[in-house]
């Protein structure tokens, strides 16, 4: 599945926000580089803080007449500060990615004993709501000659299957934009950062030989669903978190 919006082209965006056609062609947030006037600054909070919801409970197909309508602002605002909806979809996975990782870094720094680093890592993210907006680019897979599911970066065990990323393939999960550039130093970042959880938590023999980076991260996704009760939805990740963490535990022999 691919992004497409109707309501924007080159021409509309320059008129709309005065954006260059140099800086629409290459898909970048203009918000970064251009100093905003306060209303301009508040509406761009207004817009990431609705995508963030929006994109949380529905998913990253959710439409930008619905991000709009959340941020309170009309849809031509949204496009003036992103251009397509792949922009703003890169924004959002993009910080989800530094946030990850920080969370990682801050269990391997605070935390002695690999397993509770682990299992830290897990609940702060799982608490954050992490898993809804995990960037799909970290969870895909494509079926190789071999038969078996691969993801970049992944640490497996000798005679596992090896897991790489595959930047190119389409995403059945979410529709996002291929990784490149920063999306793709992020991602590595991560898959770095919780690579050395897991292989931590495997050498003291806590952990499963057969789990990996990608199995950890689809805990992040599995355990965070979005209900409609804020106190229903906190005990419901808890409740199926502990239970996906008693699955990633070694067991004596």
């Amino acid at each position: 599945m691919h992004v497409q919006d109707s309501h924007w082209s080159p021409a509309s965006a320059v008129a709309a926000g005065g954006m260059t056609m140099s800086a629409a062609g290459n898909g970048r947030d203009v918000s970064r580089t251009t100093p905003l006037r306060v209303d301009a600054q508040r509406n761009l909070e207004h817009v990431l803080r609705a995508a963030r919801e929006v994109f949380g409970e529905l998913g990253y197909g959710a439409p930008m007449e619905d991000v709009a309508r959340r941020a309170r602002v009309g849809v031509g605002t949204v496009y003036r500060r992103f251009p397509s909806k792949d922009v703003l979809v890169r924004r959002i996975a993009e910080e989800e990615t530094s946030r990850l990782t920080d969370q990682a870094r801050a269990a391997l720094g605070q935390e002695d004993e690999p397993w509770s680093a682990l299992s830290r890592f897990l609940r702060t993210s799982v608490a954050s709501g992490a898993g809804r907006l995990l960037p799909p680019q970290v969870l895909r897979v494509s079926v190789e000659d071999t038969g078996g599911p691969r993801v970049p970066q992944q640490r497996t065990q000798p005679g596992a299957t090896e897991l790489r990323l595959v930047p190119d393939q389409p995403v059945a999960v979410a529709a996002v934009p291929a990784v490149a550039g920063e999306d793709d130093a992020g991602t590595s970042a991560l898959l770095e950062v919780v690579g050395q959880l897991v292989d931590r938590a495997r050498a003291a023999g806590e952990l499963r030989a057969d789990v990996s980076v990608a199995d950890v991260l689809l805990v992040i996704a599995t355990a965070a669903p979005s209900l409609p009760d804020a106190a229903q939805q906190a005990a419901a990740s808890a409740r199926l978190l502990d239970i996906l963490l008693e699955g990633l535990r070694s067991r004596p022999a």
